[in-house]
């Protein structure tokens, strides 16, 4: 169902009115994020979701009934991506440690790898959503694909991995000369009259080739819950504004949610037994698989802090 273009240009405005206000106004002085700033943050950003999904059936889909499901999907969707954002962290902690990055320059780093992963991912969107639309057998690909990987997640080890050998790395370091030492927060300098990226900038593209490999796990999976291009898109989207501050937010104690990739596992393997049910017409109603997603998280998040503190006594 198509919605009026006037809400995509109201979103779009929205979003980049708020991207402006953040990088131009709160961080327009350099300086390291405190604790209390990102949780602020965190809070301005999931309130933001929370108040427009409630706009949804009050605005965009007034039509009766279908708001209201409309809206959890939307919520459904924002849950699943915001909690596997979660599992970005880790590896924006493993780049900025490999990297030396300053704890100063990381926000600048984050807002614009997240700028670019909001067009990387409308196109993931869009092309998913025009797939199951014209070939549905395709939700049987989607749905095999997040039941296997969310088993590979259950039963893999972390290994630490080398930012260097990235290979979009490798790349630039062969047609694009490299400084050895940061230079503030710039990107780009000019040496000898050529021009040299910074490391800064190779964070910027580990960080943006990440993001591209997490897409192809967190698109198909809100693709489980909505073939809505609006609501995937705008969840997703929301989910992904507010990864910068929760990232200053839990960086520092990531360690009382070791269980909670287990977690994303067990979600990624639901997400992906509803898709291959759907395909065979047995449909998972929407606030059922809310109801399930959120206890995965609780559980997983409840665990590691209450195993954590049996550890210390």
């Amino acid at each position: 169902m198509g919605i009026s273009i006037f809400f995509w240009i109201g979103f779009h405005i929205f979003i980049f009115i708020m991207l402006a206000l953040d990088l131009g106004v709160f961080h327009k002085k350099v300086h390291k994020v405190p604790l209390k700033e990102a949780i602020v943050w965190s809070i301005v950003w999931i309130s933001l979701a929370l108040i427009f999904s409630i706009l949804i059936p009050l605005v965009i889909y007034p039509e009766p009934g279908l708001g209201k499901v409309k809206a959890l999907e939307f919520l459904t969707g924002y849950v699943i991506e915001y909690s596997l954002s979660v599992d970005n962290i880790f590896v924006f902690i493993l780049i900025f440690s490999y990297f030396k990055v300053d704890d100063r320059y990381q926000h600048k780093v984050l807002f614009w790898g997240i700028l670019g992963a909001l067009i990387m991912r409308a196109i993931f969107i869009f092309a998913g959503v025009a797939l199951i639309n014209r070939f549905h057998w395709i939700v049987i690909i989607f749905g095999g694909f997040l039941v296997f990987t969310g088993v590979r997640m259950l039963f893999q080890r972390d290994a630490p991995s080398d930012p260097e050998n990235n290979p979009v790395v490798r790349f630039f370091r062969k047609f694009l000369p490299v400084t050895t030492t940061m230079h503030g927060d710039r990107l780009f300098i000019r040496q000898n009259q050529m021009l040299h990226a910074t490391p800064l900038f190779l964070v910027l593209v580990v960080i943006e080739t990440s993001d591209l490999i997490f897409a192809v796990d967190s698109i198909p999976a809100i693709l489980a819950i909505s073939k809505d291009t609006f609501i995937v898109y705008t969840s997703n989207i929301f989910a992904i504004l507010g990864l910068r501050s929760l990232y200053f937010a839990i960086a520092g104690i990531m360690g009382y949610f070791r269980y909670l990739k287990t977690g994303l596992a067990f979600v990624l393997t639901f997400v992906g037994l509803k898709m291959l049910l759907a395909f065979f017409n047995f449909e998972i109603h929407i606030v059922l698989s809310l109801v399930i997603i959120v206890s995965i998280l609780l559980l997983s998040v409840l665990a590691s802090v209450i195993i954590r503190q049996k550890e210390k006594e």
